[in-house]
């Protein structure tokens, strides 16, 4: 297999394991395959460094997840790595030969590069750092090169161009793992509350949105609009984007497809949206998406409450404290997250929700969605 044959694979597989984590693995052989290295490790901390949270982690050795050697990085030598504090300075999107991390006396004392690294096969490696903007990280390493005389142009080269697409990757993760939606297929995605989600076919025609999705295309300040069935966005610097970014994510017999991200600005004050698109592999549709050659999920960071409970109550005839229950379910918020912001037990607010079933005869949380933002939609 070529080259540029490893890398389209690997692209496919990254766009395959951004809905489904059982295709790391293979994503991570094919990392491997692609540098040319004997390992790689993943790791994405997210927030503000000082309140953040390690939301992914993967240690691979020659194909094989090696958790132990996880653990005892994590527990044992990150705490007391002294390259910690040098990569955190490092740039977005740095590359940087792991030794640099350390000075000559380091090299020679320093239990983290001369026990961890020797064992996971690291004092070779590469490290990579990329950020995003709300302060996430993100920490890549391709480990020790197979060829023992180093690293070489094409393999630094291969590692430059597999930056973009592992980040689009982790993105993807976070706006589903923010949505409640880890695992989810292509199908079972449409019922979800809290992310706008639409399938588009090759020719980028909208073939299914749900619920989220359609209430953006209505009240989203016009910035998107779904005329005769495609897309657009209401700047035209923005619909020229838009366009490059559904364009790129649907494959072509000569390029290969890939997934990108980016900003909707909004009239308002309203936070932007932000879409992300990812192509779809056609062997591997789900089971009544046939169709469907690439996703966009839109999501609204930082969006407030948009709904008003008062309506909804007085629309739906419920009482006030079910008419904000019922809002807040609606702006995709959980039972937990409800329960916390009215300090009751998630108990308590699941007995109101069965009354608002009741009353609205209504089957589940997806019901009151649709029934919650068709009111407001148009009232």
């Amino acid at each position: 297999m070529s080259a540029q044959d490893t890398f389209e694979r690997l692209l496919e597989t990254l766009h395959a394991a951004m809905l489904d984590e059982t295709r790391w693995p293979a994503t991570a052989a094919l990392l491997d395959a692609a540098c040319g290295t004997v390992g790689n490790s993943l790791m994405v901390r997210e927030g503000a460094q000082a309140d953040s949270r390690v939301s992914f982690v993967g240690l691979y050795y020659r194909g094989e997840r090696r958790e132990d050697w996880e653990r005892e990085y994590l527990e044992v030598y990150h705490p007391i790595n002294e390259g910690v504090a040098r990569f955190r300075q490092l740039p977005d999107n740095s590359v940087v030969y792991t030794p640099e991390l350390y000075t000559a006396a380091e090299l020679q004392t320093s239990p983290t590069y001369n026990e961890s690294f020797l064992k996971g096969h690291f004092q070779k490696s590469l490290q990579v750092r990329l950020l995003e903007p709300d302060g996430s990280h993100i920490a890549w390493s391709p480990h020790n090169p197979v060829d023992p005389t180093g690293w070489g142009a094409g393999q630094l080269a291969m590692v430059k161009a597999v930056l973009p697409h592992l980040r689009q990757f982790v993105r993807v993760r976070q706006a589903l793992s923010k949505a409640e939606a880890l695992g989810a297929s292509l199908t079972t995605l449409l019922d979800n509350t809290r992310v706008g989600v639409i399938h588009l076919d090759r020719q980028g025609q909208i073939v299914e949105a749900n619920d989220r999705a359609r209430a953006i295309l209505r009240q989203g300040d016009g910035v998107l609009s779904d005329r005769g069935g495609v897309l657009s966005a209401r700047v035209p610097a923005d619909r020229d984007r838009l366009e490059r970014l559904v364009a790129a994510a649907l494959s072509t017999s000569s390029t290969p497809a890939v997934s990108g991200s980016m900003r909707l600005r909004r009239m308002s004050a309203l936070p932007p949206f932000v879409v992300h698109v990812k192509p779809v592999g056609v062997r591997r549709m789900d089971l009544g998406a046939r169709r469907v050659a690439a996703l966009m999920l839109i999501t609204e960071p930082g969006a407030g409450t948009r709904i008003d409970p008062a309506l909804v109550a007085a629309t739906l005839e419920l009482t006030p404290v079910e008419g904000q229950i019922a809002a807040w379910v609606a702006e995709g918020k959980t039972v937990r997250e409800i329960a916390a912001a009215m300090e009751h037990t998630e108990g308590s607010v699941r007995w109101y929700l069965h009354q608002i079933y009741h009353k609205q005869g209504l089957s589940g949380k997806v019901d009151l969605v649709r029934l919650v933002l068709a009111v407001t939609t148009f009232a």
